[in-house]
């Protein structure tokens, strides 16, 4: 099957906008304010304690003076987690097995654990939808729906100049800027051009990436100049599970 390749003025484009600042387009992936999730939340969900294996990472998160979309207390400074940990997303279009590495990105794995066990994800939106060839992820983590929020905190940079972004991959959004990774990430349903500027901190199954290639499949609701908006079919997180 023939596939189209980005040209690098469109290639461009679209970096400059994978970033914690999501998409221009408004769609209806959210009012600005964070919201409830209506089922149990995570907290209450799984046994949070019991993942817990500490290494001996030190981590530094800044604080952002953007402030916080939902106030959450900052993670630990050690990363509490080591190897590769099991954690699944429940979602309005089903759940996404993950695995997140913990060796990999030990600061970016504490982050977002610490996020999730804290409820901050449930009830969010996924605010951005790629559905381009090389260029097929969705967009998620922002309690605002409009691709500005953040936990009021910062995480360093875990990149590697041997990331790739093939279908299954999970990484952290940014601004561009260095140590600008907050709470948003994306999920890749297709293998993607980017380059290695984002910190990949897992994978998901063969069966999320299936469901997510469904949503790409559905399209954009009003797509920006970079051709990228909020998802016809809309992707709301239920809550987050581990183990």
């Amino acid at each position: 099957m023939l596939t189209r390749t980005l040209s690098a003025t469109a290639a461009a484009a679209l970096l400059l906008t994978l970033s914690a600042c999501g998409s221009d387009s408004s769609g209806d992936s959210g009012s600005g304010e964070a919201k409830e999730s209506k089922g149990p939340k995570s907290s209450e969900s799984s046994d949070w304690k019991s993942i817990v294996k500490p290494g001996s990472t030190n981590c530094t998160y800044s604080e952002d003076p953007m402030g916080a979309s939902k106030e959450v207390d900052a993670p630990e400074k050690t990363a509490q987690y080591t190897g590769k940990v099991a954690a699944t997303i429940n979602t309005s279009v089903g759940p996404l097995a993950i695995s997140l590495d913990a060796d990999k990105a030990p600061c970016t794995v504490n982050s977002f654990l610490s996020l999730a066990s804290q409820d901050y994800y449930d009830g969010t939106s996924c605010h951005r939808l790629g559905n381009n060839p090389g260029f097929e992820l969705l967009q998620c983590g922002d309690p605002t729906g409009e691709g500005t929020g953040g936990p009021g905190y910062t995480i360093p940079d875990e990149f590697e100049e041997s990331d790739t972004f093939p279908a299954g991959t999970l990484a952290m959004a940014n601004t561009g800027q260095p140590n600008s990774g907050g709470s948003q990430f994306f999920m890749v349903f297709g293998d993607t051009q980017l380059p290695p500027a984002y910190t990949v901190f897992g994978t998901l199954d063969e069966a999320a990436i299936k469901t997510l290639q469904e949503v790409g499949a559905a399209g954009v609701a009003e797509a920006g100049g970079d051709g990228t908006g909020a998802p016809k079919k809309a992707v709301e997180f239920e809550n987050i599970t581990v183990g």
